[in-house]
């Protein structure tokens, strides 16, 4: 505005100054009074033009946060998602890899703007087959390095051929712990059956055996027939306990907790209820700091049934070790594991294949379902458990816990 009214009163001036040196023409003071409001108008609207510019300079720069912070946002929501995303432009180029998507692929070396086959062969040879055909949208992986089967599924962002593709991949041990979940709810309603229709029977026939048992005219004979009653039917509860103790435990609550601080407090509860001395359970862990994740009484169950096996299927002097636990890091993997080592007859290739199955058992008094419902509870939390043979004889129980997540490099 100073510089409009000093155009204005230069205009204004230099009229007035012709007119005071007698120039021969007559003042244009009308004009020039319009030129000047000429340019206080000029300047009005500069002024306006200039707030409005201020405005949405502003606007922008708070638009620009709004966006760098909606930005930080779906980033961090994108690599907290459980489930692994992997975006590729048209030359099959990462453009996008979450931290999930990167750990179900093995975590491999490097990732965005790598080629995908650099980073899975596995998958860019999966998605090759689908951009031929785009039929079948899901497949199903094994990442060598990977914590497990995976499966993965191919969406267009797009309607054109040349658009980008989102690559959606889900722990495939995610879909077999809700069919694990199914099952337990079916075998759940089957245990109400069975604790109605056989329990209190069977607590009528072990009553009826005692009685016999402790009657006066009853002969040797008899007893005998007495105890090999009260034997089984404690055999069949044992079974009905077992079942029952499966089918009402609790979901999974997985935690990482250190693994060594844990086994030395799970042996000190397991000698004083097993009647064993510490020192006939020798204990092993290497890195001793290494971490496992878990859900703790789960664990506790799993263990507790392998040692009793142990101990059960290999006897030795008392005050010998009877066992091994050995836990720790698998040379050359990130894998860890712990395992229950006894010096018993070990396991025969055949048997091998069945001793996880239910009701399968080598021992007249077992019930087979330790090493079943052993199996069920390690699934239920992503580990795995296996029998490894010993070289120099005895029985190996491996249990491998999921790896936990690292940090992306």
């Amino acid at each position: 505005m100073l510089f409009a009214a000093v155009a204005a009163l230069a205009v204004l001036g230099e009229e007035a100054y012709g007119e005071i040196q007698g120039r021969s023409r007559q003042p244009l003071y009308t004009q020039a009074g319009i030129l000047g409001g000429t340019y206080f108008a000029t300047a009005v609207a500069a002024y306006l033009l200039a707030r409005r510019l201020r405005e949405s300079e502003a606007l922008a720069e708070q638009r620009g946060l709004d966006l760098a912070n909606m930005a930080q946002l779906n980033d961090y929501i994108i690599q907290h998602m459980q489930a692994g995303l992997v975006v590729i432009d048209p030359q099959v180029r990462i453009r996008l890899i979450n931290d999930s998507a990167w750990y179900l692929l093995g975590m491999p070396a490097g990732g965005k703007d790598k080629r995908l086959e650099d980073v899975s062969p596995e998958l860019a040879e999966r998605f090759q087959a689908w951009e031929e055909t785009e039929s079948d949208a899901h497949v199903t992986l094994h990442p060598r390095h990977g914590p497990g089967a995976v499966m993965a599924r191919f969406e267009r962002l797009g309607q054109d051929a040349g658009d980008s593709v989102l690559i959606l991949l889900e722990d495939a041990s995610v879909t077999t712990q809700q069919m694990q979940q199914m099952k337990l709810a079916s075998l759940g309603r089957l245990t109400a059956s069975i604790a109605h229709e056989i329990r209190n029977p069977l607590g009528a026939i072990s009553h009826a055996a005692q009685l016999l048992d402790e009657g006066e005219d009853t002969g040797q004979a008899n007893r005998r027939l007495a105890e090999i009653i009260r034997n089984h039917t404690h055999r069949m509860n044992e079974i009905i306990e077992n079942v029952l103790q499966l089918s009402r435990r609790r979901d999974s609550q997985p935690q990482v907790f250190a693994l060594r601080p844990w086994l030395e407090d799970f042996i000190e509860t397991f000698c004083s209820g097993q009647s064993v001395r510490p020192e006939e359970i020798a204990l092993e862990v290497e890195p001793a700091n290494v971490e496992v994740r878990m859900d703790p009484s789960h664990l506790h169950q799993v263990l507790w049934n392998l040692c009793q096996n142990a101990l059960e299927h290999a006897p030795a002097p008392p005050g010998s070790t009877r066992l091994r636990v050995r836990a720790g890091r698998m040379p050359g993997t990130r894998g860890d594991f712990l395992e229950v080592i006894d010096a018993g007859p070990g396991v025969t290739p055949e048997q091998v294949e069945e001793i996880f199955e239910p009701f399968y058992t080598t021992a007249a008094s077992g019930t087979g379902l330790g090493l079943y419902i052993a199996r069920e509870l390690c699934e239920c939390n992503r580990a795995r458990i296996e029998y490894v043979p010993v070289p120099s004889g005895g029985s190996c129980f491996r249990i491998w816990f999921p790896e936990l997540p690292r940090q992306v490099a």
